[in-house]
């Protein structure tokens, strides 16, 4: 009898060693790369991730007291494809949609107009609708041949991994000539990401189930029409990954459903159009408004 205990005993070892050798080791940049990976997607080329979130937006204006401006709804579809490159080894590339519905902060109602507090004029608001935003390719080394990195942490039985994004670059809505006069675009994301460990490094997942924060730093939003009004807003949000668009809370999935059908799936794999801003698609839809507002040129006369 005790040596068919001790057998077991041995083989129970044996398996529990097995099932830890496979789990992914962080130190190694092929697993930190994978790890990345189901947090950011899934391990499977074409499985589709959603992410969702919800917070509140700020102002911050020198000299007087904050306000909260709106209550934030969002959501992001995403898939990964595995990639490679000769020099730079194997690694992968994410596609996504996002939308971003703004509420009133007492009604929590969709809003679709809006009263600015220091111009007093009502306003159209624009909701995030930004397709796509894909990533550059993640890969096991970068350019110079380092070994991936991607800075997690562990701590008991979570693991986490922050990320901030200072953005400094040409103001889509601005001229030519801002290296003279400044308006650059000027703002700072911030992502905070955290999984369970077993989820994260375990062998038998495909996808971390991780759970997110979300901080931005940015330029009044060009639909707001504030002009050069000095402040900032700040966004903040948490949320995590969802078994679907389905699982989507309201209001966001009858919008989805009625209004931006597109952001049921995400883009496809090899997409490689250049990604939208609430930015890039306030200047287009400022532009569709001004042609149409536009005279119509009178029809020549014949003679």
């Amino acid at each position: 009898m005790k040596t068919f205990l001790a057998t077991l005993a041995a083989g129970a070892a044996l398996m529990a060693s097995t099932a830890q050798a496979s789990d992914l080791d962080l130190a190694t940049p092929r697993d930190a790369l994978t790890a990345l990976r189901k947090v950011h997607c899934s391990t499977q080329d074409g499985q589709e991730v959603v992410y969702h979130w919800s917070g509140n937006v700020w102002s911050r204006v020198e000299g007087e007291p904050d306000r909260l401006l709106f209550r934030v709804e969002g959501m992001n579809i995403r898939q990964c494809v595995g990639v490679h490159d000769a020099q730079r080894g194997d690694g992968f590339r994410l596609v996504s949609r996002e939308l971003m519905l703004y509420l009133d902060p007492r009604t929590g109602e969709v809003l679709r107009t809006w009263t600015n507090p220091w111009t007093g004029a009502e306003v159209s608001v624009m909701p995030v609708a930004n397709d796509p935003v894909n990533m550059r390719p993640f890969f096991e080394r970068d350019a110079q041949g380092r070994p991936f990195n991607p800075g997690f942490r562990l701590q008991d039985d979570r693991v986490f991994a922050a990320s901030e994004i200072p953005l400094f670059y040409t103001n889509p809505l601005a001229g030519d000539y801002q290296d003279y006069v400044g308006n650059q675009y000027h703002a700072m994301e911030i992502f905070d990401f955290v999984a369970q460990r077993d989820a994260l490094l375990g062998s038998d997942t495909t996808t971390a189930g991780a759970a997110l924060a979300w901080v931005r730093i940015a330029p009044w939003l060009p639909w707001m029409k504030m002009g050069g009004r000095p402040g900032l807003m700040v966004f903040n949000a948490m949320g995590q990954t969802i078994a679907g668009v389905d699982a989507l809370p309201e209001p966001l999935k009858s919008a989805i459903a009625n209004d931006y059908p597109i952001y049921a799936s995400a883009p496809p794999l090899d997409d490689a159009r250049p990604n939208a801003t609430s930015w890039t698609v306030a200047r287009d839809a400022i532009d569709a408004e001004r042609r149409a507002a536009a005279p119509r040129p009178a029809a020549a006369s014949g003679h």
